[in-house]
């Protein structure tokens, strides 16, 4: 096993640890999960980075690296709901968007197209990323403002989830063969 695939399992593993020490009724534990969270996400582009650079990329690794992905943020994502931090619609669209590029990703695989990740779809994620983050760690330092960074990030990165995901469909329509009769 190469090493990006070893940073792609590690980031899987830090799932449940993030989710364990979240749920600990501190501060502490709340900054922690946080970081955990933040170093998981940072392992994303690693893993990519050292993949390509070192011509390692793998079929393992393209099934495994995006899977990881979307654990972490649905993980995040639906323990924000449990906490109250996040209304239960939002992650709903946000999931619901992730499996039905994931399928349509799996389809185009099928015909032997590959589907390269859109500008939009990084602003997806990076957005998403930010917003979970500053959702753990309650808005600070914005709180301290009284600025809702956290709530505008969450409803942006909603935005950029729903266009990125309109923009894949249309961009690689042809997939579908809606055309044939």
């Amino acid at each position: 096993m190469n090493l990006a695939n070893k940073i792609t399992l590690i980031r899987v593993l830090m799932i449940p640890l993030f989710m364990i020490i979240l749920f600990f009724d501190s501060k502490v534990h709340n900054y922690l999960a946080t970081l955990i969270f933040v170093i998981a996400s940072a392992t994303d582009g690693l893993d990519g980075y050292i993949a390509r650079s070192r011509n390692q990329v793998t079929t393992f690794g393209k099934f495994v690296d995006p899977l990881a992905d979307k654990l972490l943020v649905s993980t995040a994502l639906i323990s924000l709901i449990q906490l109250g931090k996040v209304p239960a619609w939002i992650v709903v669209i946000i999931i619901a968007r992730e499996f039905t590029i994931t399928g349509f990703r799996i389809i185009a695989a099928s015909e032997g197209i590959t589907i390269a990740a859109s500008p939009l779809g990084k602003i997806k994620t990076i957005t998403q990323l930010i917003a979970i983050t500053v959702l753990l760690i309650d808005n600070f330092p914005f709180s301290l403002v009284n600025f809702p960074f956290d709530i505008i990030m969450l409803y942006i990165s909603l935005i950029f989830t729903v266009l990125s995901g309109i923009d894949y469909i249309y961009k690689n329509r042809q997939v579908l063969k809606i055309d044939e009769k």
